[in-house]
């Protein structure tokens, strides 16, 4: 060991030059114990503790060695000669036995004399294992004449001086007593002996050699001591002046301080900017990341996060290559090791809330947005990406799809349980009222040829058909309903399976996060079972509103949602109700209804005393939704892949379209007997020579039919393509019930008018009804302004009723019926066979006659027209036309004089009537039929000339001419059009096509621009001439009337 090294292990008392780790006994306390009388602990040391030590007070750091006045000199001598006399060097000795003493100080300090931990034993056994008895018999005389002559040394010191020994120690006790009872008065007569053996025991200074003769006396009692006494107490004198002298020491610390200590101070600061200048970006990268998070920048925090480990791992290198390789750190690296790991203690306790937060926010991601979005989905998928850029231990794609399955779960019961007590609620107090009575049945009626859906009933009862809409609406709606929000789900979790998701995905730090990429085959199941339960959720909600009975326990009203929290659904679901709801009393809720016996006591769904009308309105609506939403549930891969939830859904369907048939077929049954109120006794605005009875219940009929069509197949609903046949088509029962139930509802409005005329009226002001805006307040805008005379009937007489219901028979019979029987037909796909018959042998025999010998001369007229017009021998132009041929004027013109002829005949002239070219009423029904049955001959005669022309080929300027020629004839007469006469044009084209070449038929189409252009200016030149055929513009929200065949 070199003297250097010994130097420092001897300084510093270690065992070796570099110590592994610090050295327990020198974490030995260097205080005195608390006096006996002073138990408690210790107290903390003041700049003034020095004082407090004795002198002679030696603590050991290493066992058995003693300290210097500094605390850190050993007395122990590095080396001293054998004491038995042997050698001149112990430790030369113990070096050539191989023992390391330079490198041990304490086994170095047991062999030598002068340490406190000599051992004797150990002394002998090494450095004179080889000695002889003699040998050590010699080493005992000459250990024994070393210590004699020392004795003898200091006998002789002592014998010579003891006189001197006997004053200093007597004036060293007197100052010593002095000074640590200064200030304190003894009593007379009882002054103590100047050398007494009691002060000088409790001295502990060796005082009691020259005691006195004062033993055993009884000391008097002494008043305490003032602060100025030397005592422990009053810390040796120093207590009084420690305050000012700390005062005074701060002040000139705080003057002369920046003076004396500036440039220390300068070259300290300067090796810490030092420091931290080279190590900026690991001081400032904790501060720099909490900045990001509050700010919520998630990619400045993936890229702080990111150097943080890159430090912490390049840190953790140096340290593991530093232990592996048994090679000392430098100071720069033992700094910069300390430095990361207080940095990376900073940002992992930052990153771990930041999660924390995370995590929770991904778990309640949906109750924040209220309804399903781009937001959303931006805002999850940003939160699952920062989670996988930090580093999560659970897959939080996973947390995400099942919080969400949670979430959607809790939804969907709770409103469908709440909406259902709130229907009930409003069911209860429907059936708690008074019926309709028929008269005030028969002003709802009349709405059917308006579009005022919030008038065709009373306002409780559209509440609850409202009630109902919002319920599933809010439940099936793909837009803004739970359904929408289960598809939207189901969609994020099949890109996960498949994994397009993940591709926008960060990897992680080292890839670390990549093998929550992929979904186990396990989770992968639970998610398709969750798919279906939630499908399976939304139709037991439906079906539950369709085929269950009404509801007994309403109670669930009583307990509203919590506010919102993230684990509690939105109460946004709410129907439009939840104010008044709001205010129930429990005490007033309304009881359950009474069996009557009427029909809609089984329903849920159906409000008490509704009529036909709003129930198709809603029903159609409702069916609607429950269509489109099941073809959407059952285009789910879970629904396809041959779950049995397919089966209920298409069970789902057909129920809910069976209770809503019935139920509008019980309405319209009650409503059929009210259709004899429709009858007011009042001109028709359209047909002045008919009341309005015929065209309300046309209206009536056609509503409910156009609504039943729709409710039986669904006509409506969009479904997506392969979602195989959930809806089916109807089932005959149901057909059967509409048919036969159209048939009743005929015949039971022809028998109120029958009954109607029969009956006599009771009217006043000389048994004349005045029409007044009261009595006609659907139609009070159009006769207002009528002269009192022209639309006043004797209601009183039985002949003018008589004649006005056979008036209105011949309308029905010649029109307004045969239209109904056709839109059955055409609705429902079903002939109505012995009914049909029946009523058209009773209605049409009659002018069945009349109406061919009518027309025929007419249409003999337009076919010979026609066909002299086509097969003339100038018919086919030269190049491309730009006019119609003439004999297409004299066919429109033949059609004029019939329009002419009708409705000059036909309708009775009023004040509402105005010229066809005005646009403003409607054309008679007879009209209409007539043209219509016109138009479809025009048709069939262009047909036959088209087919029959020669030559068989059509060149284009032929093609283009025969399209001009149709076209203006249809387009003008469109108001007119029939299926019939449709599907004849369509004939009429397939016929020029399959007569003209490829080539012509090519270039067609790229003059078919040109062609509207020039049909359009014929249109706009003969607008004046056949202006009577014009669409006349109708009432808002009254229905076109549909022309029979």
């Amino acid at each position: 060991m070199a003297d250097f090294e010994r130097s420092i292990v001897t300084h510093y008392n270690l065992s070796t030059p570099y110590p592994v780790e610090w050295p327990a006994e020198l974490d030995e306390s260097d205080e005195e114990a608390a006096p006996a009388n002073h138990p408690s602990a210790r107290k903390s040391k003041s700049r003034y503790s020095a004082l407090e030590r004795s002198a002679s007070d030696r603590r050991s750091v290493i066992p058995g060695s003693q300290k210097t006045g500094d605390g850190r000199a050993n007395l122990v001598q590095k080396d001293e000669q054998d004491p038995l006399g042997g050698t001149d060097s112990v430790v030369a000795v113990l070096k050539q036995r191989g023992l390391p003493v330079d490198e041990d100080a304490r086994l170095r300090n047991k062999f030598l004399l002068s340490s406190t931990t000599f051992s004797p034993g150990l002394f002998l056994s090494q450095t004179h294992s080889n000695a002889s008895t003699q040998s050590l018999l010699q080493g005992l005389d000459y250990l024994t004449r070393s210590i004699d002559q020392k004795s003898a040394s200091l006998k002789v010191l002592v014998e010579s001086n003891f006189e001197r020994f006997v004053r200093a120690k007597a004036t060293i006790d007197n100052v010593y007593t002095e000074m640590k009872n200064q200030g304190t008065e003894t009593e007379t007569g009882l002054t103590s002996p100047p050398h007494s053996r009691h002060v000088s025991r409790s001295s502990g200074h060796f005082r009691n050699f020259s005691s006195g003769s004062a033993a055993g006396m009884s000391q008097p009692s002494k008043p305490p001591p003032s602060k100025n006494a030397l005592r422990k107490e009053s810390e040796f004198g120093v207590q009084g002046i420690k305050t000012p002298l700390l005062e005074v020491s701060q002040k000139a610390e705080d003057v002369w301080g920046p003076a004396l200590g500036g440039r220390q101070r300068e070259e300290r600061l300067k090796s810490i900017v030092d420091a931290v200048q080279q190590e900026r970006e690991i001081y400032e990268l904790g501060a720099n990341l909490s900045k990001s998070i509050k700010q919520k920048d998630y990619e400045a925090i993936v890229e702080r996060y990111n150097s943080a480990r890159n430090y912490s791992n390049d840190a953790r290198a140096v340290a593991e290559k530093a232990v592996n390789g048994r090679q000392a750190l430098t100071d720069d690296q033992i700094h910069k090791i300390l430095v990361t790991g207080r940095m990376w203690t900073n940002v992992e306790t930052q990153v771990k809330a930041l999660k924390r937060d995370i995590w929770r926010r991904l778990s309640n991601v949906q109750s924040v947005l209220p309804v399903a979005g781009p937001g959303q989905t931006e805002e999850h998928m940003e939160l699952i990406g920062v989670l996988l850029e930090l580093g999560v231990d659970d897959n939080p794609i996973w947390v995400w799809l099942l919080s969400r399955y949670d979430y959607l779960k809790t939804k969907i019961t709770g409103m469908s349980e709440r909406s259902k007590v709130e229907i009930e609620i409003l069911r209860r107090r429907l059936a708690a009222s008074e019926a309709t009575p028929p008269p005030a049945t028969a002003s709802f009626l009349r709405q059917a040829v308006r579009d005022n859906p919030s008038a065709i009933d009373t306002e409780q009862v559209i509440e609850m058909w409202e009630t109902n809409l919002a319920f599933l609406t809010k439940l099936l709606s793909l837009s803004s309903g739970l359904l929408g929000e289960v598809m939207e789900f189901w969609d994020s979790t099949q890109s996960f399976i498949d994994g397009q998701k993940q591709s926008t995905l960060p990897t992680g730090f080292e890839g670390q996060s990549r093998k929550h990429h992929r979904l186990s085959e396990a989770g992968v199941k639970d998610l398709q079972n969750g798919a279906i339960d939630l499908v399976n959720l939304i139709r037991d909600a439906v079906f539950s509103l369709f085929a269950d009975a009404p509801i007994e326990d309403i109670s669930l009203l009583l307990s509203p949602f919590p506010p919102n929290t993230p684990s509690t659904p939105l109460s946004a679901a709410l129907s439009p109700g939840e104010s008044r709801f709001g205010r129930i009393d429990p005490q007033t809720l309304p009881p359950p209804s009474p069996k009557r016996g009427e029909p809609w006591e089984d329903f849920a769904f159906w409000p008490p005393h509704s009529n036909s009308l709003s129930a198709v309105h809603y029903l159609s609506k409702l069916l609607n939704l429950v269509g489109t939403a099941a073809s959407e549930m059952t285009s789910l891969s879970p629904i396809k892949a041959g779950s049995h939830s397919y089966e209920k859904i298409k069970a789902m369907v057909g129920a809910a379209r069976e209770r809503c048939v019935r139920a509008v077929c019980d309405a319209w049954n009650k409503d059929a007997e009210s259709c004899r109120n429709l009858e007011d006794w009042t001109r028709s605005p359209e047909n002045r020579d008919q009341t309005k009875m015929p065209t309300l219940f046309v209206g009536f009929e056609k509503t409910i039919l156009l609504g039943l069509q729709k409710i039986l197949y669904f006509s409506e609903t969009q479904t997506k393509a392969g979602t195989g046949e959930v809806i089916t088509p109807p089932p005959a029962k149901l057909l059967q019930m509409v048919k036969t139930q159209f048939v009743t509802s005929v015949y039971k409005a022809l028998s109120g008018m029958v009954e109607n005329a029969e009956k006599a009226v009771r009217v006043d002001e000389d048994d004349w009804i005045v029409v007044t805006p009261d009595m006609i307040s659907a139609n009070a805008e159009n006769i207002s302004s009528l002269p009192i005379a022209s639309d006043t009937i004797d209601a009183s007489s039985r002949n003018v009723r008589m004649l006005l219901t056979l008036s209105n028979l011949k309308a029905l019979r010649i029109d307004l019926v045969p239209q109904l029987v056709n839109l059955f037909e055409s609705s429902f796909s079903v002939k109505l066979t012995d009914e049909s018959k029946t009523i058209r042998d009773v209605l049409g025999q009659i002018d069945a006659r009349l109406f061919q010998s009518y027309t025929l001369p007419t249409i003999l007229t337009l076919t010979k027209t026609i066909k002299d017009g086509i097969n003339a021998p100038d018919w086919a132009p030269v190049s491309s036309p730009t006019q119609v041929r003439p004999y297409v004027y004299t066919t429109m013109l033949t059609l004029v004089m019939v329009h002419t002829e009708v409705s000059t005949t036909v309708s009775t002239p009023s004040a509402t009537t105005t010229t066809p070219s005005s646009g403003v009423g409607s054309p008679p029904a007879l009209l209409s039929e007539i043209l219509s049955y016109l138009l479809e001959a025009v048709s069939t005669a262009l047909l036959e000339a088209f087919s029959n022309r020669k030559p068989e080929k059509y060149t284009l300027p032929a093609l283009m001419q025969a399209t001009l020629d149709t076209e203006f004839i249809a387009q003008t007469m469109s108001q007119y059009a029939t299926s019939k006469a449709s599907d004849t044009q369509s004939e009429i084209y397939q016929v020029l096509d399959k007569r003209t070449s490829n080539d012509a038929r090519a270039k067609l189409q790229q003059e078919l621009g040109e062609m509207r252009i020039t049909l359009k200016k014929l249109r706009d030149g003969s607008r004046g001439s056949f202006g009577c055929f014009k669409r006349q513009r109708q009432e808002r929200g009254r229905p076109e009337r549909k022309a029979t065949e």
